[in-house]
């Protein structure tokens, strides 16, 4: 009943949306750069990951997103992937930051940084080496849990999800598990998977590849990562396409463990809460989503334009760009990261 009053409450939203959009004014460059990733700690200090060339940058900020630290060095790594969603991943646990990266070798690399330290190595994420060639990969965090979950080739050279967990702030990575192997020869080769942490509760969706359909799907652990369930659809319609979308989607979940998505299928967006039919809110692709004071926040890319879809189904268009990234900062505001001509820009949005 729950999930059913959400949706519905979901439907009224997305249909009042109006075709007029509003264009905002005070977006601002915070770096060089491309495939901008952020995350908020517990003290709500945004952090800021993104490629710029080789080198691995990081920057922060401590007045919700409004300005930003200087942007400093992690790490170089030679063929470090910052294009097509495939970027450096970074989330916070209670005692750290962590980053993943990835390299045109395969290999998935870690860093962690605890409480004003310098930023270290740590262990690489994957276990068999060189079996991430696609370089898609997502990373989460909650409590002292870190989970990272990427597109594996180990075995048959066909792609799988793959994840392992992190309880020391990125220093050390458990034994890989398999979390998802298509029957049906791969998983969609270059679309990046999503990840969310709550607790021991870990929920991964990723693009299929099932009977030439490129659909969505969702699985989840409830003890740590150690085992998953039967990985389920997204959705009632179906995606037959004789290629890669290179659109992952986006996934939230909110304080009473519902599951909310949003995904592309063709040239449509759509949202869903798990197990609920999807619903239309859009056009375009790169679409995300966080969840701010309980309510849906949706950012894609339209006609070469970021916009956002506030709660009340206001249409935001937030400038030129693409790969848009979304984090509430408090219960009336959310922070937008993007790249736009290699640059990383942000926005702070009131809702």
């Amino acid at each position: 009943m729950k999930n059913t009053i959400a949706f519905v409450l979901c439907i009224y939203i997305v249909s009042s949306c109006s075709e007029k959009k509003t264009q905002i004014k005070d977006d601002f460059i915070i770096a060089h750069g491309q495939m901008p990733n952020i995350t908020r700690d517990k003290d709500n200090a945004i952090h800021l990951v993104y490629g710029n060339g080789d080198s691995i940058m990081y920057a922060s900020s401590t007045d919700n997103g409004s300005t930003f630290s200087r942007p400093s060095l992690i790490s170089n790594l030679a063929g470090v992937y910052s294009f097509a969603m495939r970027g450096p991943q970074i989330a916070c646990t209670d005692t750290g930051i962590v980053v993943t990266a990835c390299s045109k070798s395969g290999n998935i690399y870690s860093f962690f940084k605890n409480n004003g330290a310098n930023w270290m190595q740590g262990k690489n994420v994957n276990d068999v080496d060189t079996i991430a060639k696609e370089g898609l990969m997502a990373l989460g965090a909650d409590g002292v849990n870190a989970f990272a979950v990427w597109l594996d080739l180990r075995g048959n050279h066909r792609n799988k999800i793959y994840g392992a967990q992190s309880t020391d702030a990125g220093k050390t990575w458990s034994k890989n598990i398999m979390v998802y192997t298509s029957p049906d020869t791969t998983v969609c080769e270059c679309c990046k998977p999503s990840v969310v942490v709550k607790g021991d509760h870990i929920y991964v969706m990723f693009r299929n590849q099932l009977q030439g359909n490129r659909d969505l799907y969702i699985t989840e652990s409830g003890d740590g990562g150690n085992t998953f369930s039967d990985a389920k659809k997204l959705g009632n319609g179906n995606w037959k396409l004789n290629g890669c979308p290179m659109d992952g989607g986006g996934l939230a979940v909110d304080d009473k463990g519902e599951v909310h998505t949003v995904w592309r299928r063709e040239s449509k967006i759509y949202t869903a809460i798990q197990a609920m039919p999807e619903m239309e809110i859009g056009e375009g692709k790169g679409c995300t989503m966080d969840i701010v004071n309980n309510k849906n926040v949706y950012a894609w890319v339209e006609n070469g334009s970021v916009v956002i879809v506030k709660p009340q189904g206001q249409k935001v268009v937030i400038g030129k760009g693409s790969q848009p990234v979304l984090k509430a900062v408090d219960d009336e505001h959310i922070l937008c990261v993007w790249e736009n001509e290699k640059h990383i820009h942000a926005a702070v949005i009131k809702l």
